[in-house]
């Protein structure tokens, strides 16, 4: 029969702390594992004649805290599942912060072998300290400190063991905070005659020859005009403010109608970032997108719609639906088979109910050439399709020719039409290619700038104007033009 783990909490470190239940736990003759015995209330446990044994072998034998807490919770879980009966006793409350008792709970086959009992924990006393509501506090451990989990909020660090970690924890501060930010460095909080607290910028936290196992770093809560590096959160309260009562003249006067072409037009310079590989271009062009989606959600929230966390909700929704090979059951090894499950699920979603539906699903704001690559590509899904490229640019050619017919007739309604089946034709040559219709055509516009910009140069250096020069000669300059940047092309290929 498997044995159980009782975990106690010791308190901050004062004997006025342990609870009665933990020290009844600690007498009743159990065997008691410290994780370490470097807790000014262990001499209090002496004296009451209690008995355990210590890991504080592991803190000199393994290279790493996360390695030392592994193999306590490892050497504990084992010796429960051998029948024991054991009480594991750890400093401050064993829910907070506390890594070991973490990795026990997930380690341990059945939660119910396993019971908890809370104390006073250092961050009761430092909140009562600085007068801060739990709620309102983040708790971060040294060990694992990350630059997005730092939120600008009242935050307590805890165990900065030694001056080491004093350090990287500065370290990863310094990327946030201002370096003479104003912190508090506390060390034995709540246990007369050893605490220590000092106000300090943040650059001296890891200059003190005094901080020991026993030191946390309280951090105030920082005015966001003020921090080095921002988190979603930072970005919804700018917009909160920006949309406020005392906020910007101009944000304040916008709209969802009023900002659909500033949302296409970050869109489109995304994609020209991309297309140019400019990271540091990506990054800005991506927040300015980003940018106006928090600028929507904070409209609608004001006209009691949806909020931004309302638009993360959704779309983390939607992903977990719509990737059922990912977080369910369903199998799906291959792209295609991706697709096949997304639109199914898509259709159910939408009510979709035929395909003539999922047509007029493709949004009518989309580019002609996207939209019509798109509702191509739902009448192939029931093979409306050609099966060659060839049959394709035949009907390429055909629908040219008519619109050469019609074109003599003067009509410019069906000249109109003629011209859109000749677009909707060159888009099924170019699906069939698997080439996208849209970003061809933009290379094109952009090869004729250039090779535009080229025939004006070449025309100011025989000292003439474009407008004074014939068709054929500006033809002649273009035919040169087009020589001289293929050449310029090639010569790249053959340098790459």
């Amino acid at each position: 029969m498997k044995g159980k783990i009782h975990i106690a909490g010791l308190g901050p470190g004062s004997k006025e702390y342990i609870s009665l239940g933990v020290l009844d736990l600690l007498k009743a003759g159990k065997k008691v594992y410290l994780r370490t015995e470097q807790h000014p209330v262990v001499r209090y446990l002496k004296e009451q004649g209690i008995g355990y044994r210590s890991f504080d072998y592991l803190y000199e034998a393994k290279s790493s805290f996360e390695e030392i807490y592994e193999n306590i919770a490892v050497h504990l879980v084992d010796e429960a599942n051998s029948g024991e009966e054991i009480v594991y006793a750890v400093p401050g409350s064993p829910l907070v912060a506390e890594k070991s008792v973490e990795l026990i709970l997930n380690k341990i086959d059945d939660r119910d072998r396993v019971d908890i009992i809370p104390s006073v924990s250092f961050l009761d006393l430092i909140s009562k300290r600085f007068g801060l509501a739990h709620g309102d506090v983040e708790l971060i451990d040294a060990l694992n400190i990350e630059t997005g989990k730092l939120t600008g909020r009242d935050t307590i660090i805890a165990q900065v063991y030694n001056r080491m970690v004093a350090s990287e924890v500065k370290l990863k501060l310094m990327e946030v905070y201002p370096d003479d930010f104003e912190v508090f460095l506390i060390m034995g909080v709540g246990i007369k005659g050893m605490e220590k607290v000092e106000a300090m910028p943040l650059y001296e936290i890891d200059r003190q020859d005094w901080i020991n196992h026993l030191t946390s770093v309280y951090v105030p809560k920082i005015e966001i005009k003020t921090k080095k590096r921002f988190i979603m959160d930072d970005l919804v309260e700018i917009m909160q403010q920006l949309r406020g009562e005392k906020g910007c003249p101009w944000d304040l006067k916008q709209n969802h109608e009023s900002l659909k072409h500033y949302l296409i037009e970050e869109t489109y310079e995304v994609i020209e970032a991309i297309d140019e590989k400019n990271m540091d271009k990506l990054m800005e062009e991506l927040g300015d997108l980003l940018l106006q989606i928090v600028f929507h959600a904070r409209i609608a929230e004001e006209n009691n719609g949806f909020n931004f966390n309302d638009v993360v909700t959704c779309i983390s929704a939607k992903m977990i639906r719509r990737h059922p090979h990912v977080f369910g059951k369903v199998k799906a090894d291959t792209p295609h088979q991706v697709l096949i499950n997304w639109d199914k699920i898509k259709r159910a979603e939408k009510g979709l109910k035929s395909y003539a539906e999922m047509m007029k699903d493709v949004p009518r704001h989309l580019p002609a050439l996207m939209r019509a690559a798109k509702v191509q590509e739902k009448a192939a899904k029931v093979g409306f399709d050609w099966e060659k490229v060839d049959e394709a640019q035949e009907k390429l050619f055909e629908e040219v020719n008519e619109l050469k017919e019609v074109y003599k007739t003067g009509d410019r309604g069906k000249i109109k039409e003629e011209i859109g089946d000749v677009f909707f034709a060159a888009v099924n040559v170019a699906r069939l290619l698997k080439i996208e219709p849209e970003m061809a055509l933009k290379d094109t516009i952009t090869k004729f700038i250039s090779r535009f910009s080229l025939i004006e140069k070449l025309a100011r250096q025989s000292n003439r104007g474009l407008e004074e020069m014939t068709l054929e000669e500006m033809d002649a300059l273009w035919d040169k033009a087009k020589t001289m940047l293929n050449k310029e092309k090639n010569n790249k290929k053959r340098q790459v």
